[in-house]
């Protein structure tokens, strides 16, 4: 199949100091990515906090201009587009940003803020038929026609986040890009949203890319995850996959950072040590030498070459053969009792079954206010 996104070797980098005191730097923060998608799939990129994936979400949607690569969205190129070329893409590609408040302009009612897109791109619309519209988009996304009248602070924030939702696809995008869309959120509000996310994707034929670090929204939703980690992709492959028969150390030490309440000891549960090197000054060879157990002299002198096998799945590790692989089931062994309640609430909210909150940090009701 055709891919719909394509990354090839793109880069970001950002230049630091130089001022009286500074020491001149170059953060390297999406270090030679390449990705392929095709229509219609859900791929997830997943990593640490400051690992990129976010500055690679932006440069996928021409929020920020890459270094060196390119970006290619349905054979037209994303990074070249200037003008109408770049205002046609935008139609089609359309992103949900991670807080559904600063998002919002709070000057603007949400049939505006939902309507905007349309007056762009879709000049030709009556105002009666761009109220409709906005009315049924709002309808779409779990809202009433009549909050289109409200400004954003008088929503909690689930019931923002899908004003979000809604303006996104206001200009009938074929590709959604979601930068962490429920971090922010209550776990029970997240499970609608994540579910509205999957509804949406499946009725109107979208494909989604969602940047996440919550694993247990990627099990839930995702076709296909990629991993990264100080601005490389370090294993991609299908979610069934990954979870069950992850490769590469760092994505099996994610998975074992998952608490366990029924692995007492944690004996068998692979750790990292250290913290993740700075982007300023990444380590030489393979960037994860320096926390990973299973590093040699190669890994700290050579820069592993991705390897894809004949499965698809794809890994950048000199010594992934080598290493004993243990198998990972769905079973308790491997998923807390913690991210099984989690995704029974979302199994439950696909089925539209009353859901019981359970307790977060945060508190937010899904209520009309």
């Amino acid at each position: 199949m055709t891919p719909i996104l394509e990354a090839h070797d793109v880069k970001k980098h950002f230049r630091t100091g130089g001022g009286l005191f500074q020491k001149k730097g170059l953060i390297k923060a999406v270090d030679g990515v390449s990705l392929s998608i095709t229509p219609g799939e859900t791929f997830a990129i997943v990593g640490e906090s400051g690992c990129g994936k976010s500055t690679l979400a932006r440069i996928l949607m021409r929020l920020l201009d890459p270094t060196s690569g390119e970006v290619v969205f349905d054979g037209k190129q994303v990074t070249k587009a200037t003008g109408t070329a770049l205002s046609d893409l935008r139609c089609d590609m359309q992103f949900i940003f991670q807080d559904p408040f600063s998002s919002l302009n709070p000057r603007m009612t949400v049939g505006k803020l939902v309507g905007e897109p349309l007056e762009v791109h879709a000049p030709n619309l009556s105002k009666a038929q761009r109220q409709a519209k906005v009315a049924d988009l709002l309808s779409q996304v779990g809202l009433r026609p009549e909050h289109a009248g409200r400004y954003a602070h008088e929503f909690s924030g689930g019931q923002r986040q899908r004003i979000g939702i809604a303006r996104a696809l206001a200009s009938g995008p074929r590709l959604i890009i979601g930068d962490e869309p429920v971090s922010a959120l209550d776990v029970s509000v997240q499970a609608q949203v994540v579910n509205l996310l999957g509804d949406l994707g499946r009725d109107l034929g979208l494909t989604l890319v969602l940047i996440a670090h919550d694993l247990a929204v990627i099990r839930h939703m995702s076709d296909r995850v990629a991993v990264m980690y100080l601005g490389k992709i370090v294993e991609q492959g299908t979610t069934d996959e990954l979870f069950e028969n992850p490769r590469h150390p760092y994505t099996r030490a994610l998975l074992d950072a998952i608490p366990d309440l029924d692995d007492k000891d944690g004996a068998s549960r692979a750790r990292i040590e250290g913290e993740m090197p700075s982007p300023l000054a990444p380590p030489p060879g393979c960037a994860f030498h320096t926390r990973c157990p299973h590093a040699t002299d190669l890994c700290r002198t050579k820069v592993p070459p991705p390897v894809t096998t004949s499965d698809g799945h794809m890994t950048a590790c000199h010594h992934w053969q080598d290493i004993p692989i243990i198998p990972r089931k769905t079973t308790p062994r491997n998923q807390s009792s913690a991210t099984q309640a989690r995704l029974e609430i979302y199994r439950k909210a696909t089925e539209g079954a009353q859901i019981i909150p359970v307790a977060s940090k945060t508190t937010d009701r899904e209520e009309t206010k």
